[in-house]
């Protein structure tokens, strides 16, 4: 059992960091080609990301999504995972560090930092409080009354897409870089999710 178990199905993603022999930069975004088309069938896939590595001695950083744990596992358990993964030396690259993380998790990490486990939940809750409070108040006092004549729906949905934008793009990455020492502080709770 995760930690995330007791909450309910939520987006699973999965992180794998691969470092690749210089030169062959071509070659393994050719093999993460294939890896796409293969897991893009299987049930629950939302999506792949490939991010470059900062500098040129750094890894790479492959993201897959999945609706939940089961449709995640469908995917890391599979035999076609298995046969694009292993025996990834004739293709000079080198797995050097693997992630599962879900819900919340995933604000709390950077496709750069292959290392670092996620907060304790409560410091989570604390953070996305602390980002969501000025959001709330901004939008429902600035825009509470320019919207008032907007039916209960329409209102709603403006506001719900606002706010989940700022979320993402700029109160979360703000609030966990600023709070980054006090989240991931040694005394922290939080523990590395399970590896796939």
């Amino acid at each position: 059992m995760t930690e995330t178990d007791d909450i309910g199905p939520t987006d699973v993603t999965l992180l794998t960091a691969r470092t690749v022999e210089p030169g062959y930069e071509q070659d393994f975004r050719e093999w993460f080609g294939r890896v796409t088309n293969v897991a893009s069938a299987f049930p629950g896939h939302l999506g792949d990301g490939l991010f470059r590595p900062p500098t040129t001695a750094g890894p790479w950083v492959l993201i897959h999504r999945f609706r939940d744990h089961e449709s995640a596992r469908g995917w890391t358990t599979s035999p076609e995972r298995a046969a694009l993964f292993d025996n990834c030396d004739g293709h000079h690259q080198t797995e050097v560090a693997r992630r599962e993380l879900s819900g919340m998790e995933t604000w709390f990490t950077s496709p750069q930092d292959t290392i670092t486990v996620a907060p304790a939940r409560w410091k989570m809750a604390l953070a996305a409080f602390a980002a969501i409070l000025p959001i709330s108040l901004i939008g429902n006092g600035l825009l509470g009354p320019a919207l008032s004549a907007l039916p209960l729906l329409a209102r709603v949905l403006i506001l719900a897409l606002l706010f989940s934008t700022l979320m993402t793009y700029l109160m979360m990455p703000t609030v966990t870089l600023v709070l980054r020492r006090w989240l991931y502080s040694p005394t922290s709770t939080a523990r590395e999710g399970p590896t796939r």
